[in-house]
């Protein structure tokens, strides 16, 4: 067992309490998760790609060009059949600029009010950019639309995406169940995995 102080060191490229605790836990002794606000690195991350894997990208590059660190940052997206994908990669913002959680599933529950078709999935993909090489993860979970919200727990679209085999949503599971089963835990599965391989 590796002594903490010798640990890795990554910055993850997030201001996202939320998404630092998730993913902080799952990487738990395996590396030091640093955040932005702990490095003291200010200013707007660039989301212009028009793929989770481009926005990744640009975010982890937007960090380590200020930095020379290690560091990873992750993209996610809601695509959903009945709306042809959407709202992918703008699901963040898919009720406009500087929206919130429930204006995004105040929209899709509007969108999605007539539609039999409810089956969606959440896509996340991790850029870990190391000696300035990149590296993906992708994790995805496949579910449905709820027609309401269900839960307290998680962010974003949580209490209206019900994965599949499962009938609760994502914001009635504990975290440490979410974070077992869900996109973003997948992707993050790997990425400790390789961790695991290249720190040992």
């Amino acid at each position: 067992m590796s002594n903490f102080a010798d640990m890795k060191e990554l910055i993850f490229a997030t201001n996202n309490k939320h998404k630092l605790q998730e993913v902080s836990e799952m990487l738990n002794n395996t590396v030091v998760i640093k955040s932005l606000a702990e490095i003291g690195l200010n200013g707007d991350i660039p989301e212009t790609a028009d793929t989770l894997e481009g926005n990744a990208l640009q975010k982890a590059q937007w960090v380590y060009e200020r930095t020379g660190k290690d560091c990873f940052a992750d993209d996610t997206g809601l695509e959903v059949d009945a709306l042809d994908g959407r709202p992918g990669v703008y699901s963040a913002r898919y009720a406009g600029e500087h929206c919130s959680f429930d204006d995004n599933i105040n929209k899709m529950l509007a969108e999605m009010k007539d539609k039999t078709n409810r089956k969606a999935r959440f896509r996340t993909v991790i850029c870990l950019i190391e000696n300035g090489t990149p590296r993906y993860f992708e994790g995805r979970v496949d579910g449905q639309i709820l027609t309401e919200r269900y839960g307290k727990e998680g962010f974003g679209y949580d209490p209206i995406f019900m994965p599949d085999r499962f009938a609760v949503s994502f914001a009635e599971m504990p975290l440490e169940v979410k974070n077992h089963i869900s996109h973003r835990g997948h992707a993050v599965a790997k990425l400790v995995e390789y961790l695991k391989k290249t720190t040992n």
